[in-house]
């Protein structure tokens, strides 16, 4: 049975800004406007952008919370879970679903790894007590485990699972599911450098990193992807493609941020163990942002 994706187009995988004694809720709101001033189609609110393992319970709830009012009936709004231990997971789960967000996030469970049995296991668990929609968040390179063509198939069964946040970057796997599971699951580009490729074998959008900075040349790319126009979509991609790679010169999201105080966005330090940018990375971050035509203080 086909899904209906959540949302399609560019979904902003959204920092958290920080003042010295915990997150600046009034900057955040700020932050959302501007998304949707730039035709942003959804956020994503404590995701890995959002550093949301450094966050408190209270931390958590509390963005989440105020996402989903600032965005009611604007912006959809997925809220980032994930962990170790399903059952708390499961609690993140409810907790957005009681908020009224309109899907969830969970990234494959990191340290202690499972099995690709296991992973049918852990999402299953929490499709089958939640109401809430559910991406499955794939990323290799920072949990130690992926989910495998045939995993995705045997997932994509579940009427509650809407699809899939893909972002191991291997595009020629990621064709192979798409063609084993059709329109059973829904797909998004998991990295900004991925969203040209991937739409064109049937992803529906990104959620993005850049998008916190250039909101509107994301959605952009989107819409021509989504509308088939792939010329004038590589033409934008191809202007974008060293920001998109300068984004993830450090970890996730170090970059993104400092490039944010760079523009004047004001979104505050990076809590540990992130650290600031190596002068090196920096210069060639503001490099690639002098030459998209964003200006730096």
């Amino acid at each position: 049975m086909a899904k209906t994706p959540i949302f399609t187009g560019s979904c902003t995988a959204i920092v958290t800004p920080y003042l010295e004694n915990g997150v600046d809720y009034e900057k955040y709101a700020e932050l959302i406007e501007f998304q949707y001033a730039g035709g942003t189609s959804a956020i994503l609110v404590c995701g890995t952008t959002g550093e949301n393992p450094t966050h408190t319970e209270e931390e958590h709830n509390r963005l989440v919370e105020l996402t989903v009012e600032k965005c009611k009936g604007r912006m959809k709004v997925i809220v980032g879970v994930g962990g170790y231990n399903t059952e708390h997971v499961l609690s993140q789960a409810k907790h957005a679903e009681a908020c009224g967000a309109d899907g969830i996030l969970m990234v494959t469970p990191y340290y202690n790894k499972t099995t690709q049995k296991g992973l049918v296991a852990h999402f299953t668990y929490v499709a089958d007590r939640c109401s809430v929609p559910m991406i499955i968040y794939n990323v290799p390179s920072r949990t130690g485990i992926g989910v495998k063509p045939a995993t995705y198939l045997e997932l994509s069964k579940h009427p509650n699972i809407n699809g899939v946040k893909e972002a191991s970057g291997d595009i020629a796997e990621y064709a192979l599911t798409r063609s084993m599971c059709g329109d059973e699951l829904v797909f998004w580009s998991g990295n900004d450098s991925d969203t040209l490729p991937m739409m064109s074998l049937g992803a529906r959008g990104v959620i993005s990193v850049a998008s916190n900075i250039i909101p509107a040349d994301v959605a952009k790319l989107c819409e021509l992807c989504e509308s088939g126009d792939f010329k004038a979509a590589s033409q934008l991609y191809f202007r974008l493609a060293d920001f998109f790679d300068k984004l993830f010169i450090e970890t996730n999201p170090i970059p993104v941020k400092t490039a944010m105080n760079l523009a004047g966005m004001n979104v505050g330090k990076l809590r540990l163990p992130l650290v600031d940018m190596a002068e090196g990375t920096r210069a060639k971050l503001i490099e690639s942002m002098h030459a998209l035509g964003l200006k730096t203080v």
